[in-house]
């Protein structure tokens, strides 16, 4: 930054103003940038952040005379100069809007793509005695290959940070389609900063295709804190928390309200990546659901590391619980449900150059139940084509 003289400075405000434009707030940079110049109008460093910020912004009029008020008033270094130069020749006459999407393409082996019990006979206690039911092959293991399409797109919609993103998957199976889906979800993010406690909010609507035809309707809300707490540079510790609407058009007495709070510590250093996440579930059946209201837990484990060359490892693994309240069906299946799910997957990538990757990912599913025809294991490997796009 160009040399700064006069009083000591407000660096708190300073820093905070810095991470707010990490933030992509570039609005509320400038409004701590303002004030911070205030307070201390020989700093420099806030000068030349404020300019580049109404530049970002495409206010060229209000960029080029802070660039003025830095060359007359201050003594920039050669390198500061040089960066000032290059800013008024790429100009600033518009918002500098930030973008991103990815496409994904591939194919894959699911070996059980109807979740078929791993069990073909279901045994019920009545009144006369037990009674034992044979599962037609419907409910039974059913393998096939797959095509999958998917994309996400972001996009910033304002000049304060919020962003507008979109994400779609369409899987096509080979032989049975009943079970090919398709979703779509699009959302609002947008930051928000309480002192020194940082908070980034998300609303999405999302619909869910089963065999064709609307399977799911869902509306999210969602709030991600990270509180001020002092941890070393590379951990990062947050809070979420949401509530989620879902209607099922084609099922009756399915639709419910889910509740949860998770927390999430991550650690990175050089080409290494963990997190543990943990968290609980309170989900409300809005009708006579089979199992009533449900409670959960999950959690997560996630490591990433970069092998060179171009090569990404990844291995995770997450445990869904789901406790019912009551009998799942009177009479038919008489107890309370009781469901654990594992899930171990784990995938490398190799980067073709700086847009193109290729992905192979292996997933291992486990549902455990109380109740036998519920229970179900699946295997998964999908080679897959990454495309980033500008």
């Amino acid at each position: 930054t160009p040399q700064s003289t006069g009083e000591p400075l407000d660096q708190d405000l300073y820093l905070q103003a810095l991470q707010t434009i990490a933030e992509g707030r570039r609005a509320a940079a400038a409004a701590e940038l303002r004030r911070l110049i205030e307070q201390a109008p020989e700093h420099a460093g806030a000068w030349l952040e404020l300019a580049l910020t109404q530049c970002s912004l495409g206010n060229s009029d209000e960029a080029e005379r802070l660039f003025a008020i830095i060359e007359t008033r201050f003594k920039p270094s050669p390198a500061i100069l040089e960066l000032i130069a290059e800013t008024r020749e790429e100009g600033c006459t518009r918002w500098d809007v930030f973008s991103s999407s990815l496409v994904t393409a591939g194919r894959g082996i699911d070996q059980n793509v109807n979740q078929g019990a791993r069990t073909n006979r279901y045994v019920v206690d009545a009144p006369d005695g037990q009674v034992e039911y044979e599962l037609s092959g419907d409910f039974t293991p059913r393998h096939d290959q797959y095509t999958q399409v998917s994309g996400e797109y972001m996009r910033e919609v304002s000049p304060n940070g919020m962003l507008g993103f979109a994400q779609y998957q369409i899987r096509h199976n080979d032989r049975l389609h009943q079970y090919d889906t398709s979703s779509l979800f699009a959302g609002l993010e947008a930051p928000y900063r309480l002192k020194a406690w940082r908070l980034r909010a998300t609303g999405t609507l999302g619909l869910v295709t089963l065999g064709g035809h609307l399977y799911q309707r869902q509306v999210q809300l969602q709030a991600r804190v990270v509180p001020p707490l002092r941890l070393p540079q590379t951990m990062q510790f947050n809070v979420v928390a949401g509530v989620t609407y879902n209607n099922f058009p084609s099922l009756t007495n399915f639709d419910s309200s889910t509740q949860e709070v998770r927390g999430n510590l991550s650690w990175r250093k050089g080409p290494s990546y963990a997190s543990a996440t943990l968290g609980w579930q309170n989900d409300h059946a809005l009708a006579h659901r089979p199992g009533g209201n449900r409670k959960g837990s999950f959690a997560n484990l996630l490591l990433r590391r970069s092998l060179g060359g171009g090569v990404n490892t990844e291995i995770g693994y997450s445990r869904q619980t789901w406790h019912g309240s009551r009998a799942y069906s009177p009479t038919l299946i008489d107890v309370v449900r009781d469901q654990s799910t594992q899930v171990l997957r784990g995938s490398v990538s190799y980067a073709i150059d700086q847009r193109q990757s290729l992905v192979l990912e292996g997933r291992l599913v486990r549902n455990q139940e109380n109740i036998s025809i519920f229970q179900y294991n699946n295997r998964q490997l999908q080679l897959s084509w990454q495309w980033q796009l500008p």
